[in-house]
């Protein structure tokens, strides 16, 4: 019995050290699978350690750029002679076909009153107006009764009494000088739809181009976009633009205007208006406020009423409508180039009795150019410069 209890004791005593040794074991390769770099998921990965003395290099963030404001970059608007010369291109390609539709009538080997009937629909058509198709066709008749009508006589004959309709004596020149040491003072009028805002932003480019200093009023507040519209044009070329809230009164924003014009110092102010409805008698009241507020501080040198070219006759009843609201100084014919009816240069003359003083030729931001009647009657005719 004695014999059975030792055997089972040293049997005991061996299964113990056998346990311990394997559990040593497994322990012992677990850290030489460490040092070995073999993976174990549960301990966190070591950074390998730098060697002593090398130098240790690092990526640092790149500093961020200061944020300042910055200068922008001022356009130079285009000089006036750039603009004729595009004046000429663009009507030449544009408008000359009534005219030379002229010339070949008037070269007709007999010229008879059927013929004489078809200038008269050919300048109506044209817009030029009865009146002074009337009083064309008569001094084209003495003329070429007695001159004959050769097409170099008839070229000659039509371009002189072209001319003269057209009136070269008509001072076509912007009053934009400064007074009594007050800037000029330009107001732009016309219905909605004419693009007057853009030719604000346009005639702002001309006298800037002219060396002369500008500050634009934003009276066209009943227009979200319009403010904005002017001020975007001002900054391209350095000119500052007074504005207020949306629904301001368009006689307060336009007084202030001129204030800062007077306290600025600057040659120029031209204030944008409201576009106006021909037939409500209200709005057009307001716009004889907008002139009577500005005169409280300075004279008002020019009231430019804008045009659309295309419209026709439609634009001979706008400009009687503004000729008794304000005292219309001069004519902005828009979109010409896009009209082959530039006879409304002569219709709108005749019935206010002032001049076209600019014309717009385009789209682009220098295509506002003086109005030459000598160029624009040449363009009529595909004559050469």
């Amino acid at each position: 019995m004695e014999l059975i209890s030792l055997v089972v004791a040293i049997a005991v005593l061996g299964l113990v050290f056998t346990v311990g040794l394997v559990r040593r074991s497994g322990a012992r390769r677990g850290r030489l699978d460490e040092r070995r770099g073999g993976t174990d998921v549960l301990a966190p990965p070591r950074e390998a350690p730098t060697p002593t003395g090398a130098p240790v290099t690092t990526t640092p963030e790149a500093p961020a750029e200061p944020r300042g404001p910055t200068t922008p970059t001022l356009e130079r608007p285009e000089d006036a002679a750039g603009r004729l010369v595009r004046l000429r291109r663009r009507l030449a390609g544009s408008q000359s076909a009534w005219g030379r539709g002229l010339l070949a009538l008037l070269s007709r080997e007999r010229v008879d009153e059927d013929t004489w009937e078809e200038i008269e629909d050919l300048l109506i058509g044209a817009d030029v107006g009865v009146g002074p198709t009337q009083e064309l066709v008569e001094r084209l008749r003495a003329r070429v009764r007695v001159e004959g009508n050769t097409t170099t006589d008839v070229t000659a004959v039509l371009r002189e009494e072209m001319l003269a309709l057209v009136d070269p004596s008509m001072d076509r020149t912007l009053a934009v000088e400064r007074r009594d040491g007050k800037p000029a003072v330009v107001m732009m009028v016309g219905v909605n739809g004419t693009g007057k805002t853009t030719t604000v932003g346009k005639l702002a480019r001309v006298l800037v181009a002219e060396d002369k200093t500008v500050v634009l009023g934003a009276a066209d507040t009943f227009r979200a976009a319009a403010a904005e519209q002017l001020s975007t044009w001002g900054e391209r070329v350095g000119v500052r633009t007074v504005r207020g809230p949306e629904g301001t009164d368009p006689a307060s924003v336009a007084f202030d205007s001129v204030r800062t014009g007077m306290e600025d110092g600057v040659d120029v102010v031209v204030v944008d208006t409201a576009g106006r409805l021909q037939n409500k008698a209200g709005l057009m009241d307001e716009l004889g406020k907008v002139k009577r507020v500005i005169e409280k501080q300075a004279a008002v040198d020019e009231v430019l009423l804008v045009l659309d070219a295309t419209t026709g006759q439609n634009g001979m009843i706008q400009a009687r409508v503004f000729r008794e609201a304000v005292n219309v100084t001069g004519i902005v014919l828009t979109k010409l180039d896009g009209s082959a009816k530039g006879g409304i240069v002569v219709a709108v003359q005749r019935e206010l009795g002032v001049p076209v003083k600019l014309v717009g030729l385009g789209e682009g931001a220098d295509d506002l150019a003086p109005f030459d009647p000598g160029a624009f009657v040449d363009a009529l005719l595909g004559l050469d410069a």
